[in-house]
C-alpha cells in the first residue's frame, strides 16, 4: 500500500509494526519481524531517510515512528508537486513534438524498434497512451509480449480505453486462450474470430500503429508507424478483417436474457465456440466437459431450434439473437 511512496513491502511492514508500538528497541522489533537485526536496521534506515522514523535521542538501539499523517502526508505532498512538474514538462515536450511534427520528413513516419525488450515496452506504451480506443489483431504466436504479460490492456481498460481485436481460432486453442478471451470480455472487450490474421497489428487511437517486422526465429523487432497514408491503409486492413471476422462471446458476456425455454449460458458458450470453427472436442476441452457432454447439448440445440444441420443451426442462432455482431440490449 505504501509502495507509492517508495517504500518495499519489508519496510512497510517494519513502519506499521513500529507505529503500533510507537517506539521499540532494534532487537525487540527484529523479533516481532521474524527478521534478522542486520535487515530490520537497513529497513529502519530508509524509513529514517523518508522521515517516517528515528532514533531515540536516549538510546541509539531504540527507534521512534514518525506520526503517518505529518510524515506520509508531507511525503505525498513532495510527490504530487515531482508529478506536477513532470505533468508540466510533458506538455511542454508536447508542444515541441507537435512544432516539429507540422511537417515530418518520410522517414519521421516510422519507427523501427529492435529487440524483444524494446518491442515489449514500445508495445506497452502505445496502450498506455492511448485515450480512446484500441484496435488488434491477435495471432496465437506473440513476439515479445503474451496475453498474460500484458497488464497494459487491463489497466487502459480501467482508465476506459475501448479494445476491438480479431483473434486467431488458434489462440482459443492455447493453454490460457479460453482465460485470456474471458478476462477481455469481463473488461467490454469486443472480441471477433477468423481462421487467419493476415499479420500481428495494433494500432492505439488511429494516430498510431505497430506491426512486426521480422519472422519467426529472427531477432523481434517491428515498424510504429505514425499518422500517415500507411497508418490509414492499416487501419482500413483491420476494419476489412473486422467487418469479416465471427463475434465471439464466453460465459455470461453479452449473452441475452436468459429464456427459460432458451439455451442456457453453457449452451451459448458451446454454440459460440462451434461458430469460431473449433471441433465438438476442442470446445470439451476448453469448457472442461466432457465430448459426449458437449455432443449432447449441441443435439439440444437442433432439437430447440427444429433444425436437422448444424449449418441450419447457426443460421437460427442469428436469426433468434444468440449470436449477434453487435449484441443485442
Amino acid at each position: 500500500m505504501l509502495g507509492a511512496i517508495g517504500l518495499d513491502e519489508r519496510q512497510e511492514t517494519a513502519y506499521r509494526a513500529l507505529v503500533a508500538l510507537g517506539a521499540a528497541e532494534l532487537a525487540d522489533l527484529a523479533a516481532r519481524l521474524g527478521l534478522p537485526e542486520e535487515d530490520t536496521e537497513r529497513a529502519l534506515r530508509r524509513l529514517e531517510q523518508q522521515g517516517l522514523a528515528a532514533q531515540s535521542s536516549a538510546r541509539q538501539s531504540r527507534w521512534v515512528a514518525a506520526p503517518p499523517g505529518v510524515a506520509i502526508g508531507a511525503l505525498l505532498m513532495q510527490q504530487r508537486h515531482e508529478l506536477d512538474q513532470a505533468e508540466l514538462a510533458a506538455a511542454l515536450l508536447a508542444a515541441e513534438y507537435r512544432a516539429e511534427e507540422s511537417e515530418p520528413t518520410v522517414h519521421d513516419l516510422v519507427e523501427v524498434v529492435t529487440g524483444a525488450s524494446a518491442v515489449a515496452q514500445r508495445f506497452h506504451q502505445l496502450q498506455l497512451g492511448a485515450t480512446a480506443e484500441v484496435c488488434a489483431l491477435v495471432t496465437g504466436k506473440p513476439i515479445a509480449v503474451t496475453g498474460t504479460e500484458n497488464a497494459s490492456e487491463e489497466l487502459a481498460a480501467s482508465r476506459g480505453v475501448s479494445y476491438r481485436a480479431v483473434i486467431e481460432r488458434e489462440v482459443l486453442s492455447l493453454p490460457n486462450g479460453i482465460v485470456e478471451v474471458s478476462s477481455a470480455l469481463g473488461r467490454e472487450e469486443q472480441v471477433r474470430v477468423v481462421d487467419r490474421v493476415p499479420t500481428k497489428l495494433v494500432i492505439a487511437d488511429s494516430s498510431l500503429a505497430m506491426v512486426p517486422l521480422t519472422g519467426r526465429g529472427a531477432e523481434p523487432a517491428a515498424l510504429v508507424v505514425h499518422a500517415s497514408g500507411l497508418l490509414e491503409s492499416l487501419r482500413g486492413l483491420f476494419e476489412a478483417v473486422w467487418r469479416d471476422a465471427m463475434p465471439l462471446r464466453i460465459g455470461e458476456n453479452g449473452w441475452p436474457k436468459e429464456d427459460d425455454n432458451g439455451p442456457d449460458p453453457t449452451d451459448l458458450e458451446i454454440l459460440s465456440l462451434l461458430l469460431a470453427g473449433l471441433t465438438d472436442a476442442s470446445v470439451a476441452k476448453q469448457l472442461d466437459l466432457g465430448l459426449r457432454t458437449v455432443q449432447r447439448r449441441v443435439k439440444g440445440l437442433m432439437e430447440l431450434t427444429g433444425v436437422s444441420t448444424r449449418l441450419q443451426l447457426g443460421w437460427h442462432a442469428y436469426e433468434r439473437g444468440w449470436v449477434a455482431r453487435n449484441p443485442r440490449t
